[in-house]
């Protein structure tokens, strides 16, 4: 017998578009909620055109809609929002990214929702929260990122703040609307509670993740600021480039992990130096340590450094790109690549399932669909006719 998903039996209704709230609506739909999404008939969420298309559908979206129903609704329509009403009395989870206000002057504000369906549960992600005095400013996960505290610390000190490569902003903040959303489910069935909003702004989930920031300051004025590929107090822990050009972080911050590093390429003073016994001791002589490694590794070439660091018992990894995680054995062991096929049947592969859950995995069932291609079933479950549902259409309601 194939076990149920954790979610199976919870109804989602995803309001959101681009990547926050879409990428908690996706986690929730692996695991096996209902997850129906709404779009607009005018072209639907805009990450269905973003970055690589085929055949003028975005590859992520294939992915971040996986599992999901897409309808139609147009909001701005009376009927449209009417059906939307229909779908909320009995959803579970509302998921929500639009900016702070709309929804109120749509008259589908929490108050009318929460008297509607008492047990819903509303997950808001904006970039400035529900509250405060840039509530209704737009903000992107680059903003958040910005206001956070993240851009400030990445990068090298000579040069100016970069971005990680990802929106992980957005993403982050989408983990925090999915465990926002679990703990309110959790009060409502295990404590008797009701609904709630959940109310998560992307510059806070940012923040939140920032360590010892805010007692390093408020305690000693300290601000912490852009140092590369290392971190001060963490010594050695960085990047090095081996003699073929192929980059590797090298994490022997550990005290025993160090000694046995420093045995392993020969520097047995080192090892056995008691000044270096500690993180401290390291610290204080960082330039010379990054010196001695990256000599190190710049003598041999990306595989022989890997072979070294394994024996030691050296955390490392090379920098991977696609390419490698496509044939590294660690990928291909635990799953993280699923197979599966776009509209025309062409084989393509996509991101595995995170986290595993031993008893009740998550899965794929279907990839991100064509939009509006779940109107007919949706509508129909919720009671309209086949009359009223070409009615809703030809109205420009769906």
């Amino acid at each position: 017998m194939i076990p149920s998903k954790p979610l199976a039996g919870l109804k989602v209704v995803e309001l959101g578009t681009l990547i926050a709230g879409p990428f908690a609506s996706r986690i929730c739909a692996e695991f096996g909620a209902e997850v129906i999404k709404v779009e607009s008939p005018d072209g639907g969420d805009p990450l269905r055109k973003w970055r690589k298309l085929y055949e003028g559908t975005s590859l992520w979206w294939f992915v971040q809609a996986r599992n999901k129903q897409s309808i139609t609704l147009n909001l701005k329509h009376e009927d449209g929002r009417e059906v939307l009403k229909k779908l909320l009395s009995e959803a579970d989870i509302l998921i929500e990214n639009f900016r702070p206000g709309v929804l109120e002057k749509l008259g589908l504000g929490w108050h009318v929702l929460h008297a509607l369906n008492p047990r819903l549960v509303m997950v808001r992600l904006s970039g400035f929260g529900q509250s405060g005095p840039m509530q209704d400013q737009p903000g992107f996960g680059a903003v958040g990122e910005s206001m956070g505290g993240l851009r400030y610390i990445t990068g090298f000190e000579d040069r100016p703040p970069v971005r990680t490569g990802i929106s992980i902003g957005d993403s982050i903040a989408a983990l925090w609307g999915v465990v926002g959303a679990l703990m309110a489910l959790r009060h409502r069935e295990v404590n008797g509670g009701q609904g709630q909003v959940v109310d998560v702004a992307l510059y806070e989930a940012t923040f939140a993740m920032m360590e010892s920031m805010v007692p390093e300051f408020d305690v000693f004025g300290f601000i912490r600021e852009r140092t590369g590929n290392i971190m001060p107090g963490i010594t050695p822990s960085s990047i090095h480039t081996c003699g073929d050009g192929k980059h590797i972080q090298i994490g022997a911050n550990g005290d025993a992990i160090f000694q046995r590093f420093m045995r392993a390429i020969h520097r047995e003073d080192l090892a056995s130096d008691p000044a270096l016994a500690d993180n401290a001791g390291r610290d204080a002589r960082r330039d010379e340590l990054y010196g001695v490694i990256d000599r190190w590794a710049a003598s041999l070439p990306l595989s022989e450094v890997e072979a070294v660091l394994v024996r030691a018992e050296v955390p490392a990894s090379r920098i991977y790109s696609a390419e490698d995680m496509f044939k590294d054995p660690q990928f291909l062991a635990r799953e993280m690549f699923l197979s599966a096929k776009l509209p025309d049947g062409k084989p393509f592969k996509m991101p595995g399932i995170v986290p595993k859950l031993s008893e009740t995995p998550g899965g794929v069932e279907w990839t991100g669909p064509q939009l509006g291609e779940h109107n007919q079933a949706v509508l129909s479950r919720l009671g309209y006719s086949a009359e009223q549902i070409a009615a809703l259409k030809d109205g420009g309601a769906i």
